[in-house]
């Protein structure tokens, strides 16, 4: 009917109807036949229907009429009247939507019934009937239809999906909001009943479009319909001028928004699949953009917030360079490592910290075809302040730098030792006023100027009459210490954890902040697949709750432990992230003497920002139950930073921190080793004896010889459970188990001297120290010299002048001894100078 197809049919078959008229008539009787034949078939096809439906209905009466009230079908039947009934008025409901329809296509102009009419589409409200006009449109008629509100606005012809229509009541009785993706309106009736009937069949009219069918409930199924859900599953092309213009949408929808999981596709090929909030992208998302080169897409997959990237991400771009690190307003800022292409000619590292999409603050590059390392300040993706270059053949440079390009005086220390201080070119070649200073002593001071193929040309004077200088000072030169501030370093690592401390360590952000140490793609979609914001929040909660437990130092240290080895906890990934900036300064290239210092101080400084951390976070666990935070002294802090967080970081650090001691120390490990060797060849007895030890003091009644054995010929006999002891001090990386260790072999050498005489017996120094270099001879510790430093640099300054410090510096006056040349030549002393060992 709304076609025409029955005005077709009359035309093209008048002939037919003609014949089959009086069979028509025969199978319809009391029907009446005048009127266009068009209309007299479409009531010989309905009319069965209807009577059909009557017919049934007078059956269930008489039913119901014929069974008493008491019988177990009456309600059956009554329930099947009423479905019946409700049929009939949902058929007649049926045709009069078509017959109105009809008649709305009959008095639209052919534009815009060209533009309206499909089969399918039935007319379910007129303004022209109940009277409703819409602002600020000014539409002349609104038409409501079963699957779209049209408004009609002169020439222009304004359609919305219902499945995109939301209705909202307004303060004012007579008006209600119409919100759409791109428009909204307000629809304003007469008087209430108006604006009643209309929203009720607006509202009836959405529902209905959104479940694909009518409101009858067919054989009993389903309540009456309620309000339409705010949140609905669609896709919808935006047309509207604006970032959105043309892109199309699939997703789940919240008022007009999009709003939850969705998808958004442009024609250019920008392509974003991810979580969005009230029409902006927010959450996790990744969105690919398209580069002029084919098949190549720049892929982000990151955290968003309000439409930016903001927070972690991690982006391939279409050159192969990929970025991994923190993001703000849509620009890489914050802290972040960039990764060059792997065929680059000229590949690259740089990690450190970048400020509106460039690298400015402290980081670390690494040139790989320059085999050398920049560690310093940056400005505008350019090194350009105090640095620190370290190349791969040992030398180290430290300068000012501007402009990419080194600037005014610095200092060069080579790989035997020497140090040149004065001014240089890119390549760390010397040009211009400096001064040589060589290991002997002498120095070098005037001009100086090279060129291709020429060498090093100089007008300068040599100077041979300094005295030779201390070699410890000259082969233990420390740089970037002091220059490098150590608290202002990595602050771009810090500040997204304060971030979210500050923000009441929201679930929903920990991974926006906290994500760095997903370092792989593939792993950072999978951790927002698996995890929802509830569960993030439950995490939150429960490391919170944690935190409240009252707990001993003992309890505190295992709590500490196992949030900072946890990849979930807030400390543990923080941890992570410090763990990889110290590989990227100190490992590789990096791993160089001269950069100890500055690495021992770094991991004094992460102690201290990671107790702080551990304060923060306990801070807002309180906070959340309403409680304050104490304040903490500076030397309370001091000792809980190194009696406690710090011998739990140190090993997060310690493979790339010792690799610096050994650096450092390989000149005295070195003489110790030759030393250890010499003494290695004597026997017990006769170690004994050169080292001068009382001979009522020997373990002799230890030795079990056999028949053929004199203990003269004994080794690694005698104070065998001290040597063992001793040996464990390297199974360990906590400064203060290895001086534990210490002490337990000085007990261990103590009771075996008690053993010995039969009685208790406290050993003085002039025979605790031949004894103490008796077992470090036969313990063979390597680089021991290392340990020793570490242990000294890294222990709780509680214990300086203490115990554990008397026996570290005895172990060291042992390890100094060894050293000597006497020893290494076998020619020990006949006595013990208590001056020469200290």
């Amino acid at each position: 009917m709304v076609v025409q197809v029955f005005q077709q049919v009359a035309k093209r078959k008048s002939r037919y109807w003609r014949v089959q008229f009086g069979l028509l008539q025969k199978h319809l009787p009391g029907m009446s036949f005048e009127g266009p034949v068009d209309a007299v078939l479409a009531q010989a096809l309905r009319q069965p229907l209807v009577q059909h439906l009557q017919q049934c209905v007078l059956l269930l009466l008489q039913l119901r009429d014929g069974l008493g009230k008491s019988h177990p079908a009456q309600e059956l039947v009554t329930q099947a009247i009423t479905l019946y009934g409700n049929l009939q008025s949902f058929l007649q409901q049926a045709l009069d939507q078509a017959t109105a329809t009809q008649a709305l296509w009959h008095s639209l102009s052919s534009r815009l019934k060209d533009a309206l009419c499909t089969p399918t589409r039935r007319l379910l409200q007129d303004s022209q009937d109940v009277p409703m006009t819409a602002t600020p449109l000014r539409a002349e008629r609104v038409l409501l239809f079963d699957d779209a509100l049209v408004l009609l606005q002169g020439p222009a012809v304004h359609t919305f999906d219902l499945r995109l229509l939301w209705v909202r009541p307004r303060r004012h009785e007579c008006t209600f909001c119409v919100l759409t993706p791109e428009e909204e309106f307000s629809l304003s009736a007469r008087d209430p009943l108006g604006r009643a009937v209309w929203q009720w069949k607006v509202s009836r009219a959405v529902s209905q479009a959104l479940r694909g069918k009518k409101d009858f409930p067919v054989l009993g199924a389903g309540p009456a319909p309620s309000e339409p859900p705010a949140c609905r599953s669609v896709a919808y092309t935006f047309s509207a001028e604006g970032r959105l213009c043309q892109a199309t949408y699939e997703g789940e929808w919240c008022l007009a928004r999009p709003h939850g999981k969705g998808t958004l596709k442009w024609p250019d090929g920008r392509h974003h699949v991810g979580n969005f909030r009230w029409g902006l992208e927010h959450g996790f998302g990744i969105y690919l953009v398209p580069k002029a080169t084919e098949d190549q897409f720049d892929c982000y997959k990151c955290h968003w917030q309000e439409g930016s990237m903001c927070g972690y991400g991690i982006c391939e771009y279409g050159s192969e360079e990929v970025y991994k690190g923190y993001f703000r307003a849509g620009l890489r800022h914050g802290f972040g490592v960039l990764d060059s292409a792997p065929q680059a000619p000229q590949p690259f590292r740089y990690t450190g910290h970048w400020e509106q999409d460039q690298r400015s603050g402290y980081g670390v590059q690494e040139d790989s075809s320059r085999g050398e390392r920049y560690i310093g300040e940056w400005q505008a993706n350019q090194r350009h302040g105090l640095g620190v270059v370290v190349t791969q053949a040992g030398v180290c440079y430290q300068g000012t730098f501007q402009a990419d390009k080194m600037v005014g005086p610095g200092i060069l220390l080579s790989e035997d030792d020497s140090m040149y201080e004065g001014t240089f070119t890119r390549d760390l070649t010397f040009e211009g006023k400096g001064k040589i200073t060589f290991p002997n002593g002498f120095t070098l001071e005037g001009s100086f100027s090279s060129g291709a193929g020429r060498g090093l040309y100089t007008q300068s004077v040599l100077d041979t009459a300094a005295l030779p200088p201390d070699p410890s000072s000259t082969h233990k030169r420390q740089l970037g210490v002091g220059a490098l501030p150590v608290e202002s370093r990595w602050r771009g690592v810090y500040t997204p954890f304060w971030d979210f401390a500050h923000a009441g360590c929201p679930g929903e952000l920990q991974e926006a902040l906290l994500g760095f140490q997903v370092q792989s793609s593939r792993e950072l979609r999978r951790s927002q697949e698996r995890g929802s914001p509830e569960d993030a929040a439950g995490g939150t909660e429960a490391f919170l709750e944690d935190l409240l437990r009252p707990r001993q130092p003992a309890a505190l240290r295992r709590h500490l432990g196992e949030a900072l080895s946890a990849a979930w906890h807030p400390l543990g990934k923080l941890l992570r992230t410090l763990m990889l900036t110290f590989q990227a300064t100190y490992a590789g290239i990096g791993a160089n003497k001269h950069l100890q210092g500055l690495a021992q101080e770094e991991v004094k400084q992460h102690a201290r920002e990671l107790w702080a951390a551990y304060r923060g976070l306990l801070q807002v666990a309180l906070q959340h139950k309403g409680q304050a935070l104490e304040d903490e002294d500076a030397e309370t802090r001091d000792q809980r930073v190194h009696g406690l967080m710090l011998p739990l970081v140190l090993p997060s650090f310690y493979s790339e921190l010792f690799t610096l001691y050994l650096l450092l120390h390989e000149r005295e490990d070195g003489l110790y080793s030759q030393g250890i060797s010499s003494l290695s060849v004597f026997p017990d007895t006769k170690l004994l004896e050169l080292l001068d030890v009382h001979k009522h003091l020997w373990p002799l009644k230890d030795l079990r010889l056999t028949s053929n054995q004199r203990s003269s010929l004994v080794r690694d006999k005698c104070f065998l459970s001290a040597t063992e002891c001793l040996q464990k001090i390297i199974t360990t990386v906590d400064p203060r188990e290895k001086l534990e260790v210490l002490e337990k072999t000085y007990l261990e050498i103590e009771a075996t001297v008690s053993r010995v005489l039969g009685r208790e017996h406290k050993l003085p120094m002039d025979d605790l120290l031949p004894l103490l270099v008796y077992v470090v001879s036969r313990a063979r510790i390597q680089h021991l010299g290392a340990e020793i430093h570490l242990i000294r640099d890294m222990m709780d300054p509680v214990h300086t002048g203490g115990r554990y410090d008397f026996l570290l510096t005895a172990l060291e006056s042992c390890y100094q001894h060894i050293q000597k040349e006497d020893v290494r030549l076998h020619r020990l002393p006949g006595h013990w100078d208590l001056r020469d060992l200290r």
